[in-house]
């Protein structure tokens, strides 16, 4: 208990960690400060793409160490120079922006959306970003006002104003807010993550994307949580056979290291001049080569594993006693259950496996790559929990 008692003493008091400290790990494997195993259906809430200790990642990083670790954004290197020419090869963008996070990247589109706008106009009349109710963007000040929870915009206050919130697939909404104030993007999560694992609907994504082709509005795609394969496709727009404008990226892009990318579509990728955006740390080259070493290996073959082991998690689920409905795709689902989300994690960890929530919800958010036996014994343990649960509440 001795990294959790420091842990307690000298750690600001923002998160209801559980009573774990994690030491080391291998693949979806890792181990406490006293030698208990878990298996991580979690992967660092979707950063762990490949798991822990993956060796090929760590050579990238570590090579380039021995290169140049860091250097500034007056200089070019050659790891951000190749990421960002993956990720454009990959999703059909034309410029990157690199950052530190999935807030900074959101930052950044907002500050393009709002730039585009002002150099049409004239003037700030059209800087509004259209987001959703139950959204969640990030946790800067810009970012948790454009968060649509009542919950976030408490304690900081005043919050940044630009911001205007449309029921998630209400079609209508959204074109009444076009309509009376002066607008300069939409930015949804083709799955919103931290709202509960809930998807939108695909004739909602096409009638946004006409309502912005007809307003001239910039399309934002936040992908921190549901990029880099997560949803079985690449990026979850892909899912909907829409095009984006803007791309906003994060957490499995990194491999464990932070990066933020925003990617900017033909529409847009001009806006931003010299001094119109920076970051000290965006870029940096060891990140980057992380990266590289992640992004290339999301292939279709990857893919089509993760949509293999969604469905087994699925099929496994599926009838369980105290299991109300599963949403989400790929390995980003969503567990509404009768009994306490957050006991039956405590009682997963008890036994093994380490679950995550998301709202009232279980969020399993495994390694891309999970071993499937693996996979079937943590999902055997969390079925088990879930009926339990109901069990005691009945």
């Amino acid at each position: 208990m001795a990294i959790i008692t420091t842990s307690q003493t000298f750690l600001a008091d923002t998160y209801n960690r559980f009573d774990i400290a994690l030491v080391r790990g291998k693949g979806a494997r890792a181990w406490d400060e006293n030698g208990r195993e878990y298996i991580d259906l979690g992967s660092g809430i979707a950063v762990n793409v490949f798991g822990y200790g993956d060796e090929e990642w760590k050579k990238a990083v570590t090579s380039q160490l021995d290169l140049i670790p860091h250097t500034s954004n007056l200089y070019h290197s050659a790891p951000s120079a190749r990421l960002a020419e993956l990720l454009c090869e990959k999703t059909g963008m034309k410029k990157v922006f690199f950052g530190n996070s999935g807030a900074e990247a959101n930052e950044c589109a907002v500050k393009l959306a709002r730039k585009r706008a002002f150099d049409k106009y004239g003037d700030e009349s059209h800087s509004t970003v259209i987001t959703l109710i139950n959204s969640f963007h990030g946790r800067t000040m810009a970012m948790l006002s454009a968060t649509g929870q009542d919950q976030f915009h408490r304690f900081f206050g005043p919050f940044t104003p630009g911001f205007a919130y449309a029921e998630p697939n209400n079609l209508k909404d959204v074109k009444r807010i076009i309509e009376s104030t002066g607008c300069c993007a939409v930015m949804l999560e083709m799955i919103q993550g931290e709202g509960g694992v809930m998807p939108l609907n695909y004739g909602f994504v096409k009638g946004v994307r006409q309502l912005c082709d007809e307003n001239d509005l910039l399309l934002i795609a936040d992908e921190v949580q549901t990029g880099n394969g997560r949803s079985g496709r690449l990026y979850s727009y892909m899912n909907f056979e829409r095009p984006v404008d803007v791309v906003t990226t994060a957490k499995g892009l990194g491999g464990g290291l932070p990066i933020g990318a925003c990617l900017i579509g033909e529409r847009a990728q001009h806006v931003f001049g010299h001094g119109d955006h920076g970051s000290t740390f965006g870029g940096n080259p060891a990140v980057c080569a992380g990266a590289i070493s992640i992004l290339s290996r999301i292939d279709d073959a990857l893919l089509e594993g993760v949509r293999e082991r969604s469905a087994i998690i699925i099929d496994m689920l599926n009838g369980a006693e105290g299991l109300e409905a599963i949403s989400g795709m790929g390995l980003m689902l969503g567990l509404k259950v009768a009994g306490n989300a957050r006991r039956i994690c405590e009682s997963c960890a008890e036994r093994g496996v380490l679950a995550l929530t998301a709202k009232d919800r279980i969020r399993l958010l495994p390694p891309l790559n999970i071993d499937i036996n693996d996979l079937k014994t943590a999902v055997s343990v969390l079925r088990e929990e879930i009926v339990r649960a109901s069990t005691l509440k009945a």
